[in-house]
């Protein structure tokens, strides 16, 4: 590779990595306050939910009923019962028994 590529890549990853360093380096010494610790505890579940929910809606064409049924079953269980993998097969059975029948 010529010297250009690799002062491009380089400066592509400092680029990067600088603003990531750099609120890291800031906040790590000091307790952030209890509410702002809070609030990002959820962001994780928030990024999930809005890169899964729409490709939900279009998994099945034309049968919006299945996903949101499936959808359903996920969330009341989650919300009532906790955990991942139940919601998860669950709603896929459930997804499953609708097609089916």
């Amino acid at each position: 590779m010529n010297d250009q590529l690799w002062v491009t890549i380089v400066g592509m990853m400092l680029v990067t990595f600088i603003p990531r360093l750099v609120p890291f380096l800031m906040v790590s010494e000091r307790q952030l306050p209890p509410k702002l610790q809070q609030f990002l505890e959820y962001i994780p579940y928030t990024a999930l939910g809005a890169l899964v929910i729409p490709g939900v809606f279009n998994a099945i064409p034309g049968m919006p009923a299945v996903s949101i049924a499936g959808i359903g079953f996920a969330f009341f269980y989650g919300w009532y019962k906790g955990g991942l993998i139940i919601p998860v097969l669950g709603s896929i059975l459930i997804v499953f028994l609708i097609l089916l029948i």
